[in-house]
């Protein structure tokens, strides 16, 4: 498997190493050894949750306040998404920065998204399903929305029509908006939760 670090510190790419035969393809999704050596601390999954999509479908901007925070490992596992990663820990180098990754099944590419970080994707096939792999259990009433086409993040979804967005997505605060209601972790408080070392 090879680890690539993004412009977000602590969020990582994971494209494993296929092995091919007449039979079809094997590749190796998460490996915990690996990930804490590469890391520098465990990742434990509690839950794992899919979500299945049709085209031009947007999901996001979605993360979890702190307590109880909520690190994903996610991976496409059908068709094929633009997947968005917004750093929204207060005080982060990288605040307000975003990284995009094309997943898609045939590549078996994941990203780590750990905790304070922000997530969200547009489905480009009918029928694509994620993977989020997590590292907490659902707690009502935790999750942070981010408005997705909040034009301050200015994300490039590379939409061509309007995407199909749930009435949650679609009324979700601004970024600006989350800062003053004060529903997002700082860098200090995820540091402190993901025993995160900069690398």
């Amino acid at each position: 498997m090879r680890y690539q670090q993004t412009m977000i510190p602590g969020v990582r790419t994971i494209t494993p190493e296929p092995i091919d035969d007449i039979r079809g393809s094997f590749h190796e999704g998460l490996r915990a050894d690996e990930f804490e050596r590469e890391m520098g601390y465990p990742f434990a999954p509690r839950q794992i949750n899919y979500s299945v999509s049709k085209r031009n479908t947007l999901r996001g901007i979605h993360g979890v306040r702190i307590p109880p925070g909520q690190a994903k490992y996610v991976t496409c596992v059908r068709g094929a998404l633009r997947d968005i990663v917004v750093d929204l820990r207060i005080g982060s180098p990288a605040f307000g920065e975003h990284v995009t990754h094309v997943l898609d099944a045939g590549s078996g590419r994941s990203v780590y998204i750990p905790e304070g970080v922000c997530h969200g994707f547009l489905a480009l096939t009918d029928d694509a399903c994620i993977s989020y792999v997590l590292s907490s259990t659902h707690v009502p009433g935790t999750q942070i929305d981010i408005n997705p086409l909040d034009p301050d993040l200015a994300l490039p979804w590379g939409f061509t029509e309007p995407p199909l967005l749930s009435e949650k997505d679609a009324g979700a605060p601004t970024v600006a908006e989350a800062l003053s209601a004060g529903t997002l972790a700082t860098w200090e408080e995820a540091h402190r939760r993901d025993h995160f070392v900069p690398r």
